[in-house]
């Protein structure tokens, strides 16, 4: 799936690439996550009810009931492990093109952003839809509230692009049509924010608190636009 990153002001094109797909919403979003949480327990119930079987049965399968209770921890966190893996970060392109790169990332971006991007590689913006934090691969959704988050695999095709470059064009997209771009995005996970925080890198993890505030606190302006609402340059994006 691809996502063209150059726009003409009416929504994203590849959304025809996915029409089976429901346009995402707020209540579509809440729906994914109350079966992303029911998918998950379907996975590990399994395992604790046999594990307490086992010790009330004879305490001699103790060991095998610990190995069970750590299978059901075990599955979430690898889970928790792939929606990490949509804010990793690519290897850089040349320090002159990635200074260019950046240059133009921060006139799209108001002073807290560009700083929190300066400390952590990823830019935060607020939607109609939660806090969204882009990286160069992916996206993370910060649900109203702040205890859920949503990991969204979308990313720029064109490889060879800067680190700044490849934030800009998803950032761009996302400006362009915040649904539209949940919609053609893969859902990599849906779970809790502390979840996903102990598979961050370290220097993410203020990114993903301070999502996560600005989630709980909706009337807080977060991200200004610079200039005005660019249209995404040409490129491309894949899911």
């Amino acid at each position: 799936m691809s996502l063209d990153a150059s726009l003409t002001g009416g929504g994203l094109p590849e959304l025809a690439t996915v029409y089976w797909r429901p346009r995402a919403t707020d209540r579509s979003l809440t729906r994914a996550g109350r079966l992303w949480t029911l998918t998950t327990i379907a996975h590990t119930v399994p395992f604790i009810v046999a594990a307490t079987l086992l010790i009330a049965l004879n305490p001699v399968t103790i060991p095998v009931a610990l190995m069970a209770l750590a299978h059901a921890w075990i599955i979430p966190e690898l889970y928790a492990s792939r929606a990490a893996g949509v804010l990793r970060r690519r290897a850089p392109a040349g320090a002159e093109a990635e200074q260019v790169a950046l240059g133009l990332l921060g006139d799209l971006i108001d002073t807290a952003p560009r700083e929190l991007h300066a400390g952590t590689g990823l830019v935060m913006e607020r939607g109609q839809l939660g806090v969204w934090l882009v990286g160069e691969a992916g996206a993370v959704l910060a649900r109203p509230g702040g205890r859920r988050v949503h990991c969204c695999c979308v990313k720029v095709t064109e490889r060879e692009l800067p680190s700044s470059d490849r934030i800009a064009h998803l950032l761009l997209a996302l400006r362009e049509d915040e649904a539209g771009f949940a919609t053609v995005a893969n859902l990599a996970f849906s779970g809790a924010v502390w979840r996903l925080r102990r598979r961050l890198p370290a220097d993410m993890r203020p990114a993903l608190s301070a999502a996560a505030e600005a989630a709980r606190a909706p009337g807080r302006h977060l991200a200004a636009v610079g200039a005005d609402r660019h249209h995404a340059p040409s490129g491309a994006v894949a899911g």
